[in-house]
């Protein structure tokens, strides 16, 4: 790589690792391909399609991006979209309504308009409309969790939770404190328990991988583990990846740049079934 690329590398890298900033993602994204396509999925909702380069019945990832339910933009992560389509997966990034806009649980019912949406037009993309995978980082690993355990959000579109192939959760809350910050969020405390995915494993669940940084001092990587336990108690497939002495955005740092932590990516590439 010329020093300049490893420059931009380098900066890019440890923006991230600091922190998901707006500046880091736009270094990131620089002389990423833009997506092979884009829709709307629902009024006002759209999402970028990224397709592998050998599209034929692929596996489906629809991610969704963090952002703590109240910032973020499906352009911002165009270097996830493309670097799960350049491992043989069509990725599918996907805008939802963002507070204040939208209140739980409105964020977790655009996550399962997208997925709806995804099965209908996979096919039409190279994709595989039996293996459509729900995939988030953060505050998008929670809306991705809840669509595994919650079957609500799913039945209102004629599908449950085991008509996904998987979950995929990056550093993800799963049963978190919903603190004086995001209760306008969530709206009246008797709605808070309905926000854990944790709450609603109860057998019935497709196939998780969790990978969560154990330095991660934003989302406690006990909500990682946590829920996994949960999982296997149930009998449910739930394979655990922790990057040791790792922060909260370390999962996207390992995505745009695989060398530096390669496990992140093998291990979505298997659990995915790609070869």
């Amino acid at each position: 790589m010329k020093r300049r690329g490893m420059a931009a590398l380098a900066a890019s890298v440890a923006l991230l690792a600091g922190g998901c900033t707006r500046v880091a993602l736009g270094i990131a994204n620089g002389g990423v391909a833009p997506p092979d396509a884009a829709a709307t999925y629902a009024p006002g909702l759209a999402l970028d399609i990224y397709r592998p380069r050998d599209a034929d019945k692929a596996p489906v990832v629809v991610f969704f991006y963090g952002g703590g339910w109240t910032s973020g933009a499906r352009a911002d992560y165009r270097f996830v979209g493309r670097r799960l389509a350049d491992a043989g997966m069509l990725a599918i990034v996907a805008d939802y309504r963002l507070f204040p806009e939208a209140t739980f649980p409105g964020f977790v019912e655009d996550g399962a308009t997208a997925v709806a949406w995804a099965r209908r037009h996979a096919a039409e993309h190279g994709g595989d409309p039996a293996r459509v995978y729900v995939a988030g980082h953060s505050a998008g690993a929670q809306i991705a969790a809840l669509l595994g355990t919650d079957a609500r959000y799913l039945r209102a579109q004629g599908l449950q939770p085991r008509d996904l192939a998987g979950v995929i959760g990056l550093s993800g809350p799963y049963d978190f404190v919903i603190d004086e910050a995001l209760a306008p969020i969530f709206g009246p405390r008797t709605r808070w328990p309905d926000a854990q995915p944790l709450a609603f494993v109860d057998g019935d669940e497709p196939p998780f991988l969790l990978i969560h940084g154990d330095a991660d001092r934003r989302v406690e990587a006990r909500d990682s583990r946590q829920l996994a336990e949960a999982l296997q108690a149930r009998g449910e497939q739930a394979r655990l990846l922790m990057l040791e002495g790792a922060g909260h955005t370390a999962p996207l740092v390992a995505l745009y740049a695989p060398g530096r932590e390669p496990r992140v990516l093998d291990a979505i590439r298997a659990f995915t079934g790609v070869r």
